[in-house]
């Protein structure tokens, strides 16, 4: 095993974006879409206008009944791709789909345990694998308990993303080092999802706790929306998450110019282009 746990695992597209945001000295951008929101049609556009944008991953929303992290934005867009049939097999054809329009943008599924656990794990990490994406995050998997998924994606060469929150100990900041592999997802806050004006005065201390435990990327998520969070995350991290203020994009946007509104906030935020004054 190597120092970050993970195997030795041959690169894969997440470490080659990584490498790429590296040698281009910028931040990356992840972005995060909910499938099946508003329908399963505007996720396979509206994914491709995000990675135009400059989108460098994409986690692809999977929809559950009762997602404790998330905060209202994404609890609708959930909600909404639910009430249209929108299924954890559904979201892996989508995945597959994507690879079949020429999307080469690492996907990473990102999820709870239950529809998880009622799918299969192995069967769940087989299928994902097959439909071309790269890791999967489980939002609400302690990594205590993750064994069985992580030897499943391992075994598929899938890099399984685990979450730390500022409240995590020095041991379980460890215990996601050693474990982890593609890179750390950090939760910027202690509480949900959603759109902030400002980040949490103790961001920068957190991350520098988790830097010193990886030599693995770090991204930074929840409450990210503006130029300002990206940029100020950008100082501490090697990637900013952005979800809700996706979602809000969509949701505010006539249908006919969702795809123009995603690749153009996604060029503003990133700073690719400055925004309208």
């Amino acid at each position: 095993m190597s120092a970050d746990g993970a195997h030795n695992l041959p690169p894969g597209r997440i470490e080659s974006a990584f490498a790429r945001m590296k040698a281009e000295g910028r931040t990356g951008f992840v972005a995060f879409l909910t499938v099946g929101y508003p329908d399963v049609e505007s996720t396979l556009r509206l994914l491709p206008a995000l990675v135009e944008g400059g989108a460098d991953i994409i986690e692809l929303g999977i929809p559950f009944s009762d997602p404790l992290a998330e905060g209202p934005t994404i609890q609708h867009s959930s909600y909404r791709a639910l009430q249209q049939g929108v299924t954890p097999r559904l979201c892996l054809d989508v995945a597959a789909k994507l690879r079949q329009l020429g999307v080469e943008t690492p996907l990473v599924p990102m999820g709870y345990y239950n529809p998880i656990l009622a799918y299969g794990i192995e069967a769940f990490v087989s299928d994902a694998a097959s439909a071309g994406v790269d890791g999967l995050v489980v939002v609400d998997l302690p990594p205590e308990e993750s064994a069985p998924v992580r030897e499943a994606c391992l075994a598929k060469n899938l890099r399984l993303i685990y979450l730390l929150a500022p409240t995590s100990t020095d041991e379980r900041i460890k215990l996601v080092a050693s474990m982890a592999s593609g890179f750390i997802y950090c939760v910027s806050i202690t509480g949900v999802t959603g759109a902030r004006d400002e980040l949490h005065p103790g961001l920068e201390e957190f991350v520098k706790r988790v830097r010193s435990n990886t030599h693995l990327p770090i991204a930074v998520g929840f409450g990210i929306s503006q130029p300002k969070h990206f940029q100020a995350v950008g100082q501490i991290a090697d990637a900013a998450v952005i979800g809700s203020a996706i979602i809000d994009e969509i949701g505010k946007s006539d249908p006919s110019q969702q795809a123009a509104r995603l690749r153009e906030y996604a060029e503003v935020v990133t700073g690719q282009r400055r925004a309208a004054t």
